[in-house]
């Protein structure tokens, strides 16, 4: 009995492991981690954004396999949610800009002033999405 779950945590993990692997080639195909460094002024913390991106991943394929529950309450929800939504925000300005997606939609919109409004807001509004995935009670259904 206990082989079976010793062989569903091995293919389990195996598995998370792959699919981390293409979330960090993408982030890194990207260059998210590159942008945000560039753009904070944080070239000597290029080691906590690995760091942390990578036991994110680590984190997220074991909470995928075992039933690990972490009793974070409220405060915690939303703080999780706040840097999830800032995560999704930047992969997705991210992807949006080296798809020159919002220099063409400027361009075809003639939205010249405000630009950088225009880009907080959809981090916001993905930051939004996340906090509301993660603190209304029933949204997002648990084991």
């Amino acid at each position: 009995m206990w082989i079976n779950y010793i062989l569903l945590v091995i293919i389990g993990f195996g598995a998370g492991i792959v699919i981390s692997g293409g979330v960090f080639a993408f982030i890194a195909v990207i260059g998210v981690v590159p942008r945000l460094i560039q753009k904070t002024n944080t070239n000597d913390y290029v080691r906590v954004y690995e760091d942390s991106i990578t036991l994110g991943g680590i984190f997220g394929a074991i909470s995928l396999v075992t039933d690990i529950r972490v009793p974070i309450g409220l405060l915690g929800s939303s703080i999780f949610g706040m840097f999830s939504g800032i995560f999704i925000g930047a992969l997705a300005v991210s992807l949006a800009e080296v798809l020159n997606v919002i220099p063409i939609l400027t361009r075809r919109i003639n939205l010249h002033v405000g630009i950088s409004y225009f880009i907080i807001s959809l981090a916001l509004g993905k930051m939004m999405g996340s906090l509301i995935y993660y603190i209304l009670p029933g949204f997002a259904r648990y084991k």
